[in-house]
């Protein structure tokens, strides 16, 4: 038993029969060059290419560098994460500060991208001091210890790893750039303030958009109240804001609320049904974050806290939501929420809400098109998330 613990549960063909994993400190494995930091205010920064690391990782892009060659830099102190600590591998020139450690492995023993993966997943918390900005101090760090295989068998660890590491950044700039892409054409096929016709159109659209406001066009309302202790573990969904907030950013609550269909039937004979189209929306917390109603299942939320726009088809539903996203509505609740310390986005202020409208033929194709693009940004959300837990799910199986 106490041989198997000595070995991955995965591991590369040509090593499967080599000897266990040994034990080796970080002074075994690796030299510290910490005493050739240099830290440098942000007002004395000079703008060039070197990345100047911290911490968390790159803070700025200087000029000159502190160090040059091939590293690990690991998290002193101020680290934000200590789930996942911040360790970061470098090859080439870089400028680090007083907050993070710099080693390089002992090439005769140690591989620099082997180490950077151990050290990074490994449970660093034992070893931090201090209160809120807990510290790694080198000493500390030089003595800990873990099991590492032969330099060869570090290698293709280490490389492998990389390999993974350059396609999960690929993935995480293709996912970047449609987000800014969404970004750039939502400025552009919306009119921008004080403007009639947005930048860009599709071929065929050329009459003024209509300025409106959407108490005129629809009822704005909520529901009646439902208390807690109404609250069940099943039956129809109640949506709370942070819900909503939960669904923008495409994950799930960790604590789904619902109601009877009883008291849902009850209290819907009074307040009505939200049905597919109508646009709910955040008044409170995270306030004018919209939820697009895409399908028929009943549903009920949480009266005051989310605004309830009644569609009834006036607005094709995806161009509705998209508006809401925009610039021009987001600015106008900003506007009205107030500066005090908890804004809000009011009933009153959901009627006097400003929004541009051209035909609905032009409505269905600005909805569908970012639609469209929001399905794109969905799948690579999804693909970087399955490397991510590819990746997670490899350093469990491949490390002692």
């Amino acid at each position: 038993m106490e041989q198997k613990n000595l070995v991955p549960k995965r591991r590369f063909k040509e090593f499967q029969n080599a000897s266990a994993w040994e034990q080796r400190a970080v002074s075994e494995l690796a030299d510290r060059y910490d005493n050739f930091r240099i830290p440098i205010t942000a007002s004395n920064r000079v703008a060039g290419s070197t990345p100047y690391y911290g911490a968390n990782g790159i803070q700025d892009y200087v000029e000159g560098f502190t160090h040059d060659g091939e590293f690990i830099l690991v998290a002193e102190d101020g680290a934000n994460d200590l789930q996942n600590y911040p360790v970061h591998y470098v090859n080439g020139k870089v400028w680090v500060n007083n907050h993070a450690h710099v080693l390089q492995a002992k090439s005769e023993i140690a591989d620099n991208k082997f180490l950077m993966n151990a050290m990074k997943y490994m449970n660093i918390e034992p070893y931090l001091v201090g209160g809120g900005r807990s510290k790694l101090n080198a000493d500390v760090m030089m003595k800990i210890s873990f099991r590492v295989p032969e330099l060869a068998e570090q290698k293709l660890i280490g490389s492998f790893f990389a390999s993974l590491d350059h396609l999960i950044t690929l993935h995480q700039r293709k996912l970047e750039k449609m987000k800014a892409l969404k970004s750039a054409y939502l400025s552009e096929m919306f009119p921008a303030e004080g403007e009639r016709v947005p930048k860009r159109r599709f071929a065929g659209f050329t009459q003024a958009w209509e300025q409106r406001k959407l108490g005129e066009m629809m009822e704005v309302t909520s529901v009646k109240r439902i208390h807690q202790s109404d609250w069940t573990d099943e039956g129809v969904r109640f949506l709370r804001a942070r819900d909503i907030v939960c669904a923008s950013k495409g994950e799930e609550p960790t604590d789904y609320l619902y109601i009877s269909q009883e008291k849902y039937d009850e209290y819907s004979r009074i307040s009505g049904k939200v049905k597919v189209g109508d646009l709910l929306v955040t008044g409170v917390g995270t306030i004018g974050v919209p939820l697009l109603v895409t399908q028929e299942e009943p549903l009920y939320f949480k009266d005051g806290n989310i605004i309830w726009f009644k569609n009834e088809k006036k607005l094709d539903g995806n161009f509705f939501y998209y508006s809401f996203i925009g610039e021009s509505i987001q600015k106008y609740i900003r506007d009205v929420a107030g500066i005090g310390t908890v804004g809000t986005y009011t009933i009153d202020s959901g009627k006097k809400t400003p929004i541009q409208i051209p035909s609905y033929e032009e409505q269905e194709k600005i909805g569908n098109f970012f639609k469209q693009l929001d399905h794109l940004i969905t799948l690579h959300q999804r693909k970087l998330k399955k490397l991510q837990n590819i990746k997670k799910a490899y350093l469990n199986e491949m490390f002692v």
